[in-house]
């Protein structure tokens, strides 16, 4: 008996969900103001009248009001490969290697997320999962982030068990399908004890604090879970007219027409009560920043020329804004200037070959399907997309980014910190690392490009075969 795991991501998704609004309260709020936004965006767009209340639901895709993303921090290679085991039950791949050394992290990362079209339009939950990179800390603080780490486990046997069970066996039952979700969800649960002493905890925390983050506590708590929405900017007003103590400005490229890759921002971490342990065992309250709360807005993935152009014409702003010390509204001016270099409609993207597409039979093509005469393959003359799409057969959509922007998670990440490291210079200085991290996995981590190139070309094999054509020139 098979399980259905888009069923499976989205239960999961959604128990996390409702647990983290329990934890977090603000998260719940967040997402109110998110649907609050979508829905005058629709209004605004469709030309509605302003006293009809719209729910956004009803005109967004099915996917829009489930889509989440959430965000752990893992330390071990154990830890990396057993959530990729749990993830993989669910259909969630690691896509991506993520080098966040560049923002100052001693982490990279991937995102489990489902690979396939079909798996995305059903629940696109991803998990941005970093891991520490043990090597860029000093000796004395890898040596404290090891002895802490050695006696946790973030997974409860259970867990373990059904991860057997859904290898061995191809599936779970219904029954066990609920006892994954329940268990789970402890990998990700918030506790506020922690596993060492206020003093080790300074330690870590001075070094970096996504390290005393890591290290401190008996699970790999959700850090954030983050909606998505239709017009973030809408989103930053709302958050800033409910009192949310929103970040200065969002991440990402700047606001277009056509919106590209990935556009962030967040209200900032709030300050916890936790427990601390002392040298007799007993407790000793303390506090930790960690868990906020994101919201996104998703644009068109760009092929490879596409991204080296966001990332040479985002270097020239940066070096510019560092000469010139540019912040806050300064920089974003900037950044909207330099930007009008990048082309700003599908067409262009299109045709300049900078961003990935779905082809689609038009309704004349469909007409030519049911009027047409099946030729031998030898009469089938090859035909090239320009001609096709001149002649109205086929038309293009626009594929969705899935994936993340490292400088923007950093920028994120940074803006919910409250100290900066001691051996930053270190981090920054070093090199990605993708054969350690896929070692740590047990793994290969999928290329992106390639996803969305594969997506590209499905479609367009699948347009062929309907056309009974022996070839669609690109």
């Amino acid at each position: 008996m098979a399980y259905d795991q888009n069923t499976l991501r989205s239960r999961f998704c959604h128990a996390l969900s409702e647990m983290y609004k329990s934890e977090v309260p603000l998260y719940g709020d967040l997402v109110d103001v998110v649907w609050k936004a979508d829905a005058r965006t629709v209004q605004n767009s469709q030309d509605i009248e302003s006293d009809r209340v719209i729910d956004p639901d009803d005109i967004l895709p099915a996917r829009h009001r489930v889509e989440r993303h959430g965000a752990i921090r893992l330390g071990t290679a154990h830890e990396l490969a057993t959530i990729r085991r749990m993830f993989a039950v669910m259909g969630m791949h690691p896509v991506g290697y993520y080098d966040l050394s560049l923002a100052g992290f001693p982490m990279h990362a991937t995102a489990f997320r489902p690979n396939t079209k079909d798996a995305l339009d059903k629940n696109p939950f991803r998990v941005f999962t970093t891991v520490l990179r043990m090597e860029l800390l000093t000796e004395k603080t890898r040596k404290l982030a090891q002895k802490a780490l050695e006696q946790r486990n973030i997974f409860t046997p259970r867990l373990l068990a059904l991860l057997d069970i859904a290898e061995s066996q191809g599936f779970l039952t219904p029954d066990q399908c609920t006892e994954f979700i329940s268990s789970g969800l402890e990998t990700f649960r918030w506790h506020s004890k922690a596993t060492v002493t206020l003093e080790e905890y300074e330690q870590l925390k001075a070094e970096h604090p996504l390290i005393a983050d890591v290290v401190s506590f008996p699970s790999s708590h959700i850090n954030h879970l983050t909606p998505r929405t239709i017009d973030i900017d809408l989103v930053q007003q709302l958050m800033l007219y409910h009192g949310m103590p929103v970040k200065d400005r969002i991440e990402g490229p700047p606001k277009r027409s056509c919106s590209i890759l990935l556009r962030q921002t967040s209200f900032k971490a709030l300050e916890e009560t936790v427990y601390f342990r002392d040298p007799s065992g007993c407790y000793v309250k303390g506090s930790h920043t960690a868990r906020f709360g994101e919201v996104e807005q998703r644009g068109y993935a760009l092929t490879r020329e596409g991204r080296q152009l966001y990332d040479r014409i985002l270097n020239r702003v940066n070096a510019g804004a560092a000469k010139n010390d540019l912040k806050g509204k300064a920089y974003d001016t900037l950044l909207e200037e330099r930007f009008k270099e990048f082309p700003d409609s599908l067409p262009e993207l299109h045709n300049l070959r900078l961003g990935y597409f779905i082809y689609r039979l038009t309704p004349l093509g469909d007409q030519l399907v049911n009027e047409s005469v099946v030729l031998s393959e030898e009469q089938l003359p090859p035909v090239s997309l320009q001609d096709l799409l001149n002649k109205h057969i086929l038309s293009y959509e626009a594929i969705t980014y899935e994936d993340f922007l490292p400088l923007s998670a950093g920028g994120i990440f940074n803006s919910n910190l409250g100290g900066i490291s001691q051996s930053k210079q270190l981090i920054m200085s070093a090199d990605p690392d993708l054969d350690g991290f896929q070692r740590l996995l047990g793994a290969c981590v999928a290329d992106e490009f390639h996803l969305y190139a594969e997506m590209q070309q499905k479609s367009l094999e699948i347009c062929r075969q309907k056309l009974q054509l022996k070839e669609i020139i690109v």
